[in-house]
């Protein structure tokens, strides 16, 4: 079952149960595959769809800062619940040991010289992490191998 077809069967399910908040979460996250398939002018594959729900678990994490800051604590639940089911569509999350360790194949392959190489060591990471991981985390944790360098 492709990601699409999950979504669609999770909405009719919401639907049944009268749970008007998941609902509205997954025709969010419909509504922005949608989008990003309109801009695309094709079908997006699941890992096209991952990296469009990730960019929604970003943008309420993001949220959830600047509510806290405001004292917003209301928002700041809203947007977590929102998080929650959103994560049900995302690949399992890899640990931060798992994590180091692609770093670490990635930069005994390259053997970078400097901090200059961090875009190639970049770009033999992400394709590994996209979706599994906070891409933050992982460029400051190649930022910070690097500067050790």
């Amino acid at each position: 079952m492709t990601l699409l077809e999950l979504l669609n069967k999770d909405m009719i399910t919401s639907m049944k149960n009268k749970d008007s908040f998941t609902l509205g979460v997954i025709r969010m996250a419909k509504g922005a595959i949608q989008l990003e398939s309109i801009n695309k002018k094709k079908e997006l594959t699941d890992d096209e769809i991952i990296s469009v729900l990730s960019k929604q678990i970003k943008i309420r994490n993001d949220s959830i800062e600047e509510f806290a800051k405001a004292n917003r604590l209301d928002l700041v639940e809203q947007n977590k619940k929102e998080i929650e089911i959103l994560n049900k569509y995302m690949p399992e999350q890899l640990s931060l040991e798992e994590v180091i360790k692609i770093i670490d194949e990635a930069i005994s392959l390259i053997k970078p010289t400097s901090s200059k190489d961090m875009g190639l060591i970049m770009k033999e990471v992400t394709p590994k992490v996209k979706g599994k991981a906070n891409m933050a985390e992982v460029s400051s944790l190649i930022k910070e191998k690097l500067t050790n360098i």
